[in-house]
């Protein structure tokens, strides 16, 4: 009888604050590969966004050119358009 009580207080005393220990540390090392994860995911979301802005800006002035081409009555369109596909993009 004395020997259960020994065990219990053992496993009570010992036993339950070890696997806390370890459970606890097993969470923090889940949390913290977690915030890496979305570190990482704003990071790349932030580098498609700068892209997406890059590729939009480039697109807008192409509108601009054809539009100010279209517009003007004044220039020979073939002309200009041939001009255009020789000047180098940014």
């Amino acid at each position: 009888m004395e020997e259960m009580f020994v065990l219990g207080f053992f496993v009570i005393v010992v036993g339950i604050p070890v696997a806390g220990g370890i459970a606890y540390s097993a969470f923090e090392r889940w949390l913290k590969h977690k915030e890496k994860m979305s570190a990482r995911m704003a990071t790349d979301t932030a580098e498609k966004a700068a892209q997406y802005a890059a590729h939009t800006e480039r697109l807008e002035q192409r509108v601009r050119v054809l539009e100010r081409i279209v517009t003007d009555k004044g220039i020979d369109v073939a002309d200009e358009i041939e001009r255009l596909r020789d000047r180098p993009l940014n």
